[in-house]
């Protein structure tokens, strides 16, 4: 039979490892609207809506996610914008119905290569300091080499239990060789050349529950920005998040300019 001191211990434990002080895996809150391009995908739940998946807004009335997000259609969902808190009454919040979902056409749900979609918002979005595009990387950019500091947000899971934050969450994290997250321990032939693998393990001695910063479960179709600019999207890890050998998988976006130029109708000089 368990000690009272040891039941105590094994509380504080649990306690800490449950803590939802930090964000994504391993992140912090981010400062309201200071990500103004962040958008969440919601579904309706009964009489509520949740959030399921992240996005970001790329031009006037589009959103780009992943596939894996809305592989059979909207099906109703709402894509939100301007909120920093999934449950406050923000003035800022502005919803919309999807009018249009293109999910990549050479979506493999084996691996989760081509994980990109877009989002026709139905109507444009009123912009303003909580509602602002983002700049994505284009054909002939400059992808982030190994060991590079990339960011991240969303309002997915803050732990493997699936606990979800109310408030925007962000990791300051690091591109891991794209060899190495070729090898079989770590996702074999699954990983493509239209992939980014990145984590960001904690520095001993490391005061954390979890030992890296990491994206998670509801973070999905949610960005990875390199000096300020989307270079990715996030798709996929691991069965668990925050595991050293299942970094985050994130679609390299300059691979898709051309298919994202001829939905969006942008001109290649756009």
């Amino acid at each position: 039979m368990l000690s009272e001191k040891t039941l105590v211990s094994v509380g504080l434990f649990v306690a800490g490892f449950f803590s939802l002080g930090e964000g994504i895996i391993g992140g912090r809150e981010a400062a309201a609207h200071s990500r103004p391009y962040m958008a969440s995908i919601q579904v309706a739940e009964g009489d509520r809506v949740k959030h399921e998946c992240g996005g970001f807004v790329v031009a006037d009335q589009w959103v780009m996610t992943a596939v894996h997000c809305l592989p059979t259609g909207a099906n109703g969902r709402k894509v939100v914008l301007g909120v920093h808190s999934l449950s406050l009454g923000e003035d800022t919040k502005q919803t919309f119905d999807i009018l249009e979902l293109h999910n990549h056409p050479e979506f493999n749900p084996d691996n989760y290569d081509n994980d990109i979609a877009l989002i026709k918002l139905d109507r444009p979005f009123n912009a303003s300091e909580a509602v602002k595009v983002v700049a994505f990387l284009r054909a002939g950019g400059v992808n982030p080499d190994t060991d590079a500091e990339v960011e991240t947000a969303g309002w997915g899971s803050l732990d493997n239990l699936g606990s979800r934050p109310d408030t925007l969450k962000e990791a300051v994290i690091q591109v891991v060789r794209s060899t190495r997250c070729q090898r079989s321990d770590y996702f074999g032939k699954k990983f493509t050349d239209n992939m980014i693998c990145a984590h960001k393990l904690c520095p001993d001695p490391c005061d954390r529950p979890h030992k890296m910063e990491d994206s998670c479960d509801g973070d999905s179709g949610g960005p990875l920005l390199y000096n300020g600019v989307v270079v990715g999207i996030t798709s996929n890890g691991g069965k668990k998040c925050g595991q050293i050998k299942k970094p985050g998988i994130y679609t390299i976006i300059s691979h898709y300019t051309e298919w994202l130029d001829g939905i969006m109708g942008l001109r290649p000089d756009a």
